[in-house]
């Protein structure tokens, strides 16, 4: 069995094997995975034209109906026997009663995961570049509305942000949910939930992929401690964001826990930001 202290850094998936025998290498995956902490985001291939998009009022009910059929988690892996635990605090689907749970096992520079309660099989490439710095956070919007997480791997970043609607019914698709919506407006809120993925520069975090493809390219997530704390427990973290209508924002976080380290050293009088 692989031991969770030797999965840190990013994965990229280039197969799955479904329980109905069908096959996809062209789905787009990432998993970033922290000390603990993790992230994972699926684009199907053959996205629709965004171009126009800048928020989320600007998007169409064939957006919608296009983003619904993504996926997305985060949360904590955790060890389960001989198997390993996607433990999902937070996902863009609805919750189902089946655990993600799987075997891994390393066939050369290959990992195979095989699904312990679900028949599955996915082959995982490691990125071999350096994960340092290292870490990674669960967070809570200071207003109430969402939980988050962040985790980072040397030059790689992910962000999760829960929706801030009403939880979904379990055991349906999200597909459903927004086929079943009353209103544009109310189909725009479920799919209002962020996982995003980029790279780390000396002044930037760029959002390179995203649950949110407006994020892309122009989005600067732009983590930053609200104070100069000498600890994590007692220091806020803000984020940049959008609003509904295309206003640019900053989110203000909670950090409830921290591990590992998310900046690199800062030069002595200066805080740790990016």
């Amino acid at each position: 069995m692989i031991a969770i202290s030797d999965l840190g850094g990013l994965w990229q998936r280039s197969l799955i094997v479904r329980p109905d025998g069908t096959r996809d290498t062209s789905t787009w995956v990432a998993w970033l995975q922290g000390p603990v902490f993790f992230a994972d985001l699926r684009i199907p291939a053959e996205r629709p034209s965004f171009s126009g998009v800048q928020c989320r009022d600007d998007l169409t009910p064939e957006h919608v109906r296009w983003l619904a059929g993504q996926e997305g988690f985060a949360g904590r892996l955790l060890t389960d026997g001989p198997c390993v635990l996607w433990q999902r605090d937070l996902d863009l689907q609805p919750t189902t009663q089946l655990a993600d749970a799987g075997r891994l096992r390393m066939e050369g520079n290959i990992m195979i995961e095989e699904g312990r309660d679900v028949p599955y099989v996915e082959h995982w490439w490691h990125d071999a570049r350096s994960i340092q710095p290292h870490g990674a956070a669960r967070l809570a919007d200071t207003q109430g509305q969402c939980g988050g997480y962040i985790i980072r791997a040397g030059e790689r970043f992910m962000f999760a942000r829960s929706r801030t609607g009403k939880p979904m019914l379990a055991d349906r698709t999200l597909m459903e949910c927004v086929e079943t919506s009353q209103s544009v407006a109310a189909a725009r809120d479920l799919i209002d939930t962020e996982i995003s993925f980029g790279r780390v520069t000396p002044d930037s975090w760029t959002i390179t992929r995203s649950s949110l493809p407006y994020r892309e390219g122009v989005a600067n997530l732009a983590p930053a401690y609200d104070t100069d704390a000498d600890n994590w427990r007692e220091a806020t973290l803000r984020t940049r964001d959008v609003t509904s209508d295309g206003r640019l924002a900053v989110r203000r976080w909670t950090i409830l826990e921290s591990e590992g380290q998310l900046f690199a050293p800062s030069p002595a009088g200066t805080s740790a930001a990016v």
